[in-house]
């Protein structure tokens, strides 16, 4: 795929910043790690990353905003355009050296997302998309799945740790869902949730409680994989709200249907 120049630097800057995570990865027991909340930790690798990304995008384009999940938010001379970074979302997984980790970057224009980068550095799977340009991993086109059945269906999510608010209606989620499907995974890593749904490995995803780096480029690669995003809540900004589903074209209005019954 030929990418705009954007998107070339958006891919640029997600490679850079994965290499350097890679190679602390390789020595995860070395890093230095403070705690910024109960089971919720920032390294020295993940403040790095962040680093590198914003070196490169500001660098290349200084009149965009900044929302960064280390950095926080910068507004740009230009109010129409913002990056939306996670250097290392799954950073969890990557302290316990578990390989399922990615570097999320997303551009937004005018309140959408138009494009977006999901680095799964450990495993080199780089998937991208640009607005009406379809999603790809590495050189291959993603397609979401084509299953029509619940009960065949594979979802993931997330499942709040260290008492979180959402705790309770994520555990109802789950008990209306996991009886209708095939299985439930809790991988760790929204924006890779969210890939593995365009790439058609899940048939569908929702969270409750995210941020917006967490999900912003993966938004649009299901959306341009062929599937389909919204809120938990109807009629709430998805990145505002911090609730997500996103499936596949036959199953996402019965995954909204279970997800959105009143409690």
């Amino acid at each position: 795929m030929q990418g705009s120049a954007n998107l070339n630097l958006m891919i640029k800057a997600a490679r850079k910043a994965g290499r350097a995570l890679v190679k602390d990865f390789r020595e995860v027991e070395n890093l230095q790690v403070s705690s910024k909340g109960p089971g919720d930790f920032v390294s020295k690798a993940d403040r790095e990353a962040e680093r590198i990304i914003k070196e490169e995008l500001r660098g290349a384009r200084p009149s965009y905003g900044w929302l960064g999940e280390e950095t926080g938010e910068a507004a740009g001379e230009d109010p129409t355009r913002r990056w939306i970074v996670d250097p290392l979302d799954g950073t969890t997984n990557f302290l316990h050296g578990l390989p399922h980790w990615a570097v999320s970057i997303a551009l937004e224009h005018k309140g959408e997302i138009v494009a977006g980068v999901v680095f799964d550095a450990a495993k080199d799977e780089l998937y991208y998309a640009e607005k009406g340009l379809g999603a790809f991993v590495n050189e291959s086109r993603l397609r979401v799945s084509g299953r029509r059945n619940m009960i065949e269906a594979i979802f993931a999510t997330g499942v709040p740790f260290g008492g979180k608010s959402t705790l309770p209606a994520t555990l109802q989620d789950l008990a209306r869902l996991m009886p209708v499907c095939a299985g439930v995974r809790r991988f760790g890593s929204a924006a890779l949730d969210l890939a593995y749904v365009a790439a058609g490995r899940y048939d569908g995803y929702w969270e409750r409680g995210i941020q917006p780096w967490d999900m912003a480029a993966g938004l649009i690669l299901v959306k341009e994989a062929g599937g389909f995003v919204g809120p938990v809540r109807e009629g709430r900004d998805i990145l505002e709200s911090g609730a997500v589903i996103a499936g596949n074209a036959e199953l996402f209005d019965p995954l909204c249907k279970i997800l959105r019954q009143p409690a």
